[in-house]
């Protein structure tokens, strides 16, 4: 089936359906060019000006137009114009004699597919033909064949991995594949990538468990984590007197980034790229509230007890995150000047912009979005934004469709023409839950989905990453007997009553707090505004 002004909707289109309208007041003269095109197997109809032509498209489906430049009575351009009104997606070829700027910047601006140049030969036509009707396909088969090459040494590294760096890599790879061949149709392969995905999170899993706990203890050198970000990459550049701004997009997935990368690329250039583990639970009021201390929790809850709420006390978890990060710049960077933001509502975008020239008189400015945050919980609560967020690829258009009309977006642009250096992350990520576990505690333990919080719970300790010394991995605890309870890769908790509900309700929705790749691996980017 062919849909008018674009490539076949089933993969793999043979050429022999492709459609061509040629449209050239000298028709005659082109009886080689289109006999060529036809010995290949297109179809090819002509017509000698753009009142017909015109008429022709309003009345059949074709693939491809081309048209001549110079025609006597309505014109290339004019026609083309016409063309775009009735069939905004088909792909119109110019053909001209002329070379000329202003002609081509012309064409350019009315959304010409491709332009060839007079005398036009056969090879030309063929290579604008498959680069207009079979880019997917050839595309997916080149990308299909590469992750084959590929599939056997990311096996091996998956099954000896021994360190944070080398699942860094792979996690890498693997989401580099998942946009690749997701992107596209690749049927069986795409598959076959999401078999060795599941195979990554075991793994990963897997290496947390051994050593998460060796890490927090001192036992092990551990990763970057979450409170040596700023210490680590950001104070630096502002001791160095470089003007900088940090924004954090709470639950920011690594491919969600890419997304966002994509459009940021257009101003400004990756000068780095990290990827750093979050802390456990990978939520906000731990991993954020890490991040901006510059400590763990546990120091946090010692040091600064007013700042710090249990999971079940009332109130915003993460309320003090400017005091927090006041503190730390007072600790390690004394005298800089400073602004913190947090943006929760579109309003609030919008005010940042104009308060931005202000804002930019400080060393350092933290902004802080929660769009990304707020949607992957409204997913879970509505159902319009499950359908829009369905999958991991739709996740991933829905927090770029965000991004390009989103205020963030607007300020990014802005200062690309600013003296600054961009820093982007994030907290933590989060992950399409599957399986769900039973874990059994009293009413005060937390609700969360991916961790939980309580005194005497009952849990299979196969099934989860259990810590029953809170103060071994630096977390505070609300009682002493406190437990913390992690999910692994796709599970999430879930308590026995009323299980099928729940079960069901939940199954499929993203969350976040305990030890998966997407949420633990997390971003970390330094961007230059691209000269001018």
């Amino acid at each position: 089936m062919v849909l008018q002004g674009g490539v076949s909707t089933e993969e793999g289109k043979d050429m022999k359906n492709v459609r061509i309208l040629w449209v050239d007041d000298e028709i005659d003269l082109l009886h080689a060019q289109i006999l060529f095109l036809r010995e290949k197997g297109y179809e090819v109809q002509t017509e000698t000006n753009g009142v017909d032509a015109l008429a022709r498209v309003k009345e059949e489906v074709f693939d491809v137009v081309f048209i001549d430049e110079q025609m006597p009575g309505l014109s290339g351009l004019e026609t083309l114009l016409q063309i775009k009104e009735i069939a905004p997606a088909l792909p119109v070829v110019m053909i001209t004699k002329s070379e000329e700027e202003d002609l081509m910047e012309q064409a350019i601006g009315s959304k010409i597919a491709d332009y060839l140049i007079k005398p036009v030969r056969p090879q030309q036509l063929l290579l604008t033909l498959k680069k207009l009707t079979e880019k997917n396909r050839i595309r997916e088969e080149h990308s299909v064949s590469r992750y084959q090459d590929e599939f056997m040494e990311l096996s091996r590294r998956i099954a000896t991995a021994g360190d944070f760096d080398t699942w860094a890599d792979i996690y890498r790879r693997l989401i580099y594949w998942d946009m690749e061949l997701k992107e596209s149709v690749a049927g069986g392969m795409a598959e076959v990538l999401e078999n060795q995905r599941r195979e990554a999170e075991s793994g990963f899993s897997r290496f947390v468990m051994r050593h998460y706990v060796p890490w927090l203890s001192g036992k092990e050198e551990p990763p970057v984590l979450s409170p040596a970000v700023f210490g680590k990459w950001v104070f630096p550049r502002v001791k160095k007197g470089e003007k900088t701004v940090v924004i954090v997009v709470d639950n920011l997935r690594y491919d969600q980034w890419q997304v966002l990368y994509h459009m940021i690329g257009d101003f400004f250039l990756l000068e780095q790229e990290e990827i750093f583990s979050s802390i456990l639970p990978t939520v906000t009021q731990y991993a954020r509230n890490a991040m901006f201390a510059g400590l763990m929790p546990l120091e946090i809850h010692r040091r600064y007890p007013q700042y710090w709420r249990f999971d079940e006390e009332e109130g915003n978890k993460n309320e003090f995150e400017e005091q927090l990060f006041a503190a730390q710049v007072q600790r390690l960077i004394p005298g800089i000047r400073f602004a913190y933001r947090k943006i929760l509502h579109q309003r609030e975008g919008k005010k940042i912009l104009t308060d931005l020239n202000n804002l930019l008189q400080n060393d350092l400015v933290v902004l802080v979005y929660n769009f990304i945050d707020m949607l992957s919980h409204a997913r879970t609560e509505m159902d319009i934004i499950r359908e829009l967020a369905r999958d991991e690829k739709a996740f991933r258009a829905l927090a770029g469709t965000w991004f390009e009309h989103s205020y963030m977006y607007s300020l990014i642009r802005f200062l690309a023409d600013k003296e600054i250096t961009l820093c982007i992350t994030t907290d933590h990520g989060s992950i399409d839950v599957e399986t769900p576990v039973k874990v059994i505690g009293d009413r005060d333990t937390s609700t969360n989905l991916r961790y939980k919080l309580g005194r005497n719970l009952n849990y299979n300790p196969k099934e989860v990453f259990a810590i029953r010394q809170p103060d071994e991995v630096q977390l505070p605890k609300d009682h002493i007997t406190s437990t913390f309870v992690f999910a692994r890769e796709k599970q999430y908790l879930v308590y026995p009553k009323n299980l099928n509900y729940y079960s069901r309700y939940y199954k499929g929705t993203f969350q976040h707090g305990g030890i998966s790749l997407e949420e633990m691996m997390i971003p970390f980017a330094v961007l230059q505004p691209r000269k001018k």
